[in-house]
């Protein structure tokens, strides 16, 4: 065993996709590098042990074995085919939790890979997001996959779940877009949008299969323009994308506002980012130099954080 080990893991934002990729259609989510979860195993005594003292969170996997991250450490060293050690798992966070950024998703695969490099073992990107998935499972219920796969590998990916060539693509961006990235400071579980549209889908299942394929269409096309630097035709399928997630019933009035706020000063695009009814959106602007005038709108119309 190793003196302490620390491994990291990025946020993510979804490009376009959230919601319809859990029914089978493709999503598109980028890698937020300068965003991470931060873990920390060092030698302890006794059960393993997990601090968080961001959520003010101190227990040992024994005394609480149906916590995600106790559920993830078992797992973990299940994988590795070892018993759980006598050590200290430490994770400090960047991400806000509750706002559609991936955070469960980081701290679950910088945990795993700590646990892994503690035992002498470094993770394959696969290993880490198979782990995280199972927490992913007990936090959001029924997710898709599309955030522990972007946080793993930390690439931009076409993600689509239940098809023949079903998982994870990494795409090539020639050109990075210039996003901006605004919070409404409404923290919503994503398990909440994530039921509601459950919920609807079995109440009518035709139109909200309809309106997945039309999220599908605008994902396609999205990574078109994606592939092609094409930022005007990116920003109109973001548009469409919003406008159709609001047919979903998974924005909000604060969302909406900095999305319309965006456009006016001058986005090629703007929606929402992740389960919606709080959390971030993302805007689209056609230079850096706009991207800043960008960020300076969205913080005077009452943004809590832009980036």
């Amino acid at each position: 065993m190793a003196d302490a080990v620390t491994r990291t893991a990025c946020a993510k934002i979804i490009l376009c996709g959230e919601h319809a990729v859990v029914y089978g259609r493709p999503a598109i989510a980028l890698p937020l590098s300068h965003l991470r979860a931060r873990a920390t195993v060092a030698a302890g005594t006794g059960a393993f042990r997990i601090n968080a003292p961001d959520i003010r969170a101190d227990f040992d996997i024994v005394s609480d074995p149906t916590r995600p991250l106790s559920v993830l450490s078992r797992l973990t060293f299940e994988a590795l085919g070892q018993s759980p050690a006598a050590a200290i798992l430490t994770i400090m966070s960047d991400i806000p939790p509750a706002s559609h950024l991936g955070s469960s998703a980081s701290v679950a695969v910088a945990c795993a890979r700590a646990i892994a490099a503690y035992c002498g073992r470094e993770l394959l990107a696969d290993e880490a997001s198979r782990l995280a998935f199972e927490v992913e499972k007990i936090y959001h219920g029924s997710p898709s996959g599309i955030d522990n796969t972007a946080v793993a590998y930390e690439q931009p990916v076409w993600f689509a779940r239940g098809r023949p060539d079903a998982g994870a693509i990494i795409i090539s961006i020639p050109q990075s877009p210039h996003l901006v990235i605004a919070d409404t400071g409404v923290a919503v579980p994503t398990r909440v949008p994530v039921g509601d549209v459950r919920k609807g889908w079995e109440a009518d299942p035709a139109r909200f299969e309809r309106l997945f394929d039309q999220v599908a269409d605008a994902v396609t096309a999205a990574r078109n323009a994606l592939l092609t630097s094409d930022w005007p035709a990116l920003g109109a399928q973001m548009n469409t994308n919003h406008a159709l997630l609001q047919q979903l019933g998974v924005s909000s009035p604060e969302l909406d506002a900095l999305c319309d706020t965006a456009r006016r000063a001058g986005a090629l695009g703007a929606k929402l980012s992740g389960g919606g009814r709080g959390g971030n959106m993302i805007a689209l602007a056609p230079d850096a130099q706009s991207a800043d005038q960008l960020r300076i709108a969205l913080r005077a119309s009452g943004a809590a954080r832009v980036m």
